[in-house]
């Protein structure tokens, strides 16, 4: 494996004790560009282990409670175009 993925999954570790598999397979989601939806019961770490990913490459971190009324624009916003407006 490579060194700079190994130290980055060694890192993590230092955190997320005994989840190896599982930070590896996140790691490998980032480097390939994909997405991973994690779930587990609640206080496993899930949140933590997204936030120590992130500090680890100096990303940024953000999270949304998802709840069953969520919908797309309360996660990337919305615009309302009103074209009967002035621009002066």
């Amino acid at each position: 494996m490579n060194t700079k993925i190994e130290q980055l999954i060694n890192n993590i570790e230092t955190v997320i004790l005994g989840k190896r598999g599982v930070i590896e397979k996140i790691v490998c989601a980032m480097i390939a560009g994909g997405h991973v939806l994690i779930e587990d019961v609640p206080g496993v770490g899930k949140t933590l282990l997204a936030e120590t990913l992130a500090k680890s490459v100096s990303g940024t971190f953000g999270r949304i409670q998802f709840t069953p009324d969520l919908i797309p624009s309360d996660v990337i916003g919305y615009s309302n175009y009103n074209r009967y407006r002035h621009p002066y």
